[in-house]
């Protein structure tokens, strides 16, 4: 092989390189399978550029060629994109193609959403175009009711500050001023009363302890009892008070039906009568005994016999 021959071979390889290249970087690859152009009509592309990237269900599947504005007069000012679908995958008509962008920082690409009913789309075809609100965009749109409000509330707070300003005269400035020291002192005095009440609590403290010490003492000691009162045979102590009632009873029936020396006491009328005589006749006695001792009793140191009682004596003293 001739120099020249070498020469020439390497110079069309450059040259085939440098064209494929060129449409890479355009976005053409002239060397892929078989590719099919569609247009998409956009009233706005959304930032949309050439080689930007074609999708069908997250797969990429072709570039963007060229955007131009669409000749049509009753259509003007509108932009017809052109891109490329570079393998067999089929969809009809009735497809969607949809500008989104992938994050807010980066660019806008096509999304193809496939649809399967009608016609089979085929190179050179129109399909229908949808923009997808980007993130600022959403937000912007969420955004505007939301200032709508916002200037609303400002305006509506601007009135109520002026009538807050008409009301709050110099008289109701200083009345206020007034009401908030005397409520400062009246949280002082709270203060000093809640340092009393401390003060009378950790007082208390020691005696509360010695309270609630003898408390348990005492539930202690009930405690004790309570045991003694459970060991101890209740219902035999309350069967003997039973029985002992019972006696009492039948003794106070039997003196009341005049048996035995109490009921005849208490029931006889004569042995009253004789009692009752009995003592007004010791009580005479007793009397007599005091103002006759002589007739009962005498006393000589030198055996002189007493003198019978005589009735005399008595009338003479």
């Amino acid at each position: 092989m001739s120099k020249e021959l070498k020469i020439g071979i390497v110079a069309v390889i450059i040259i085939v390189a440098f064209v494929w290249g060129f449409n890479f970087l355009k976005g053409q690859d002239i060397l892929g399978p078989g590719s099919r152009n569609f247009k998409v009509e956009y009233k706005n592309v959304g930032g949309l550029t050439k080689a930007s990237l074609v999708t069908i269900n997250g797969l990429k599947v072709g570039m963007v060629n060229k955007i131009n504005f669409n000749e049509d007069p009753t259509k003007k000012g509108q932009l017809v994109v052109s891109f490329t679908v570079e393998n067999d995958f089929e969809f009809s008509k009735n497809s969607i193609v949809k500008i989104y962008s992938p994050s807010p920082i980066s660019g806008s690409n096509l999304a193809v959403i496939p649809s399967y009913e009608g016609e089979v789309a085929v190179d050179g075809d129109y399909l229908k175009g949808l923009v997808e609100p980007g993130l600022f965009t959403s937000i912007g749109e969420k955004l505007d009711p939301l200032q709508a409000k916002v200037e609303m509330v400002l305006v509506t707070a601007d009135s109520l500050f002026k009538n807050i300003n008409n009301i709050l005269d110099v008289k109701t400035q200083n009345s206020l001023k007034a009401s908030i020291k005397t409520l400062e002192y009246t949280l002082s005095d709270v203060r000093k009363t809640v340092k009393s009440v401390n003060s009378v609590l950790d007082s208390s403290s020691v005696n509360l302890s010695a309270t609630i010490k003898n408390t348990k003492n005492i539930t202690e000691n009930l405690s004790k009892i309570s045991d003694t009162l459970v060991n101890a045979n209740i219902g035999d102590i309350v069967r003997k008070a039973e029985i002992t009632l019972a006696s009492v009873n039948s003794i106070l029936e039997g003196i009341e039906k005049g048996k035995g020396s109490l009921g005849k006491l208490v029931t006889d009328d004569a042995m009253y009568n004789n009692l009752t005589n009995v003592s007004k006749e010791l009580e005479e006695l007793l009397r007599e005994m005091k103002l006759n001792p002589k007739r009962f009793v005498h006393f000589s140191l030198f055996g002189k016999r007493a003198k019978p009682y005589q009735e005399e004596n008595k009338k003479e003293k």
